[in-house]
């Protein structure tokens, strides 16, 4: 064993995902202390060959590395600074404090304030947080997007790594915060597309779709996208209870979104519609459900219990509607993520890179996102010339939805809102444009 593998890492916040980011630290040869509010937690930690600790400053002590993964900005604060038992002034000199909770950004500049406040600027702190589920955390292979001074990143490196998968570790550029701008518009399309999973699968129930030929139509498809793919299959057979991916968790993600939105005072509609629908959700009584169940909001009976009543040719052209409704909402939260991440000031190539390969990739992503990029680092002549669909065609599609859901009294909250960006887009005789072409209304 090296001497870095010696060393020992406190852990707060094991939870799904830090219960699997916790346990394989253990696998590699890390003595990991963790701590968590929840006894079973502890003990599951415990069996699993971990060191549960009596109180967050039991877990800081002695601790050269330090993971915080709770799930908000207020309990990251109440765990670091608040109280006796607080874990930043438990810990040693020169440790190193990782933050992977997704929090605002601006919570995450605060931590290092903080610090420098408290006079604990000798812990290196890195912003981190971390996508990929619980799962992808137990395997070591989590998405990380990272933010902090050279000194702490260099430091911090070898922990990272462990819990990343080998080319899903993002070093981003600006310092702590910009980690935590990654994984926000990551989660415009995350948050988006969620939902929109949710609101192709409603309405084509109402259509008389057989969801399960839906889901075969879509896959492989212009409109699939990752979200689609994992959420259908917990839709197809109720898997709600108890949540997976809880509606809380996503709905705390689009609320940073609209939060930061609120500070730079940018325009994210999507993401602002989907945070509505998610907090109708919510008063539903889904909040600790899984997000695949906001199906409910749109068909509130079992997808697995409905009856198909189309077939032939009448079929194909509903399931062809769905693709483009799915398509069309992509290619606008494609939009919205990529001009939210150059305005605040991301690596728009990273960001493409993470996306792709991360919970938040769509086949609109992968194609138009690539032009939306190039046009915005001043190529913008590729918004002249169509690669797939013109605007003129996708507002023609998107008009077939949403009167195919008006007739069918189906609400259809994203598809409305992106008809509306297209039609904006559209003016001023830019028919024949590109479908990526949409990316102008923020540069304007």
């Amino acid at each position: 064993m090296s001497s870095a593998q010696k060393e020992s890492i406190g852990f707060c916040g094991l939870g799904a995902m830090g219960q699997g980011m916790a346990t394989n630290l253990l696998r590699h040869g890390y003595n990991v202390k963790g701590f968590d509010v929840y006894p079973p937690s502890l003990a599951r930690f415990k069996a699993a060959g971990g060191i549960p600790a009596s109180s967050l400053a039991d877990s800081a002590a002695g601790s050269t590395y330090y993971v915080c993964m709770v799930a908000t900005a207020v309990q990251a604060q109440s765990a670091l600074f608040d109280g006796e038992s607080a874990i930043v002034p438990a810990l040693p000199r020169g440790a190193t404090l990782f933050l992977c909770s997704t929090v605002p950004a601006t919570y995450a500049q605060s931590v290092q304030a903080d610090l420098d406040r408290l006079g604990r600027s000798d812990i290196l702190f890195i912003d981190c947080p971390v996508s990929g589920g619980a799962a992808r955390a137990a395997a070591g292979t989590l998405s990380i997007m990272a933010g902090g001074s050279p000194a702490a990143l260099e430091k911090g490196h070898a922990i990272l790594a462990a819990m990343a998968a080998e080319t899903k570790l993002y070093i981003v550029e600006g310092g702590a915060g910009q980690g935590s701008n990654m994984k926000m518009v990551h989660q415009v399309l995350a948050g988006i597309q969620i939902l929109a999973a949710s609101e192709a699968m409603g309405l084509a129930a109402r259509m008389g779709l057989d969801p399960r030929k839906v889901r075969d139509k879509v896959l492989g498809s212009e409109g699939w996208s990752w979200m689609f793919e994992n959420r259908v299959e917990r839709m197809l057979v109720e898997d709600f209870y108890p949540g997976v991916s809880a509606l809380t968790i996503i709905l705390k993600d689009v609320g940073i979104i609209t939060q930061m939105a609120r500070v730079y005072q940018y325009p994210t509609p999507l993401t602002s519609v989907a945070e509505q629908v998610y907090l109708q959700g919510l008063s539903q009584g889904f909040g600790p459900q899984d997000d695949a169940g906001m199906v409910r909001m749109y068909y509130p009976q079992p997808l697995s219990q409905m009856t198909a009543t189309l077939s032939g040719e009448d079929e194909e052209i509903q399931l062809s509607k769905i693709v483009r409704m799915l398509a069309g909402i992509h290619l606008c939260a494609a939009t919205e993520a990529i001009a939210f991440a150059k305005h605040v000031r991301l690596p728009l190539g990273q960001f493409y890179e993470l996306a792709n390969d991360a919970a938040g990739g769509s086949a609109m992503f992968r194609q138009a996102g690539a032009d939306m990029i190039k046009a915005l680092e001043g190529d913008e002549a590729v918004l002249d010339k169509p690669q797939r669909y013109c605007l003129g065609e996708v507002v023609g599609h998107m008009l077939q939805v949403n009167e195919e859901a008006a007739k069918l009294k189906c609400p259809v909250y994203l598809a409305s809102a992106a008809l509306n960006l297209l039609l904006l887009a559209q003016q001023g005789g830019r028919d024949k444009c590109a479908d990526a072409s949409v990316i102008r209304l923020w540069k304007q």
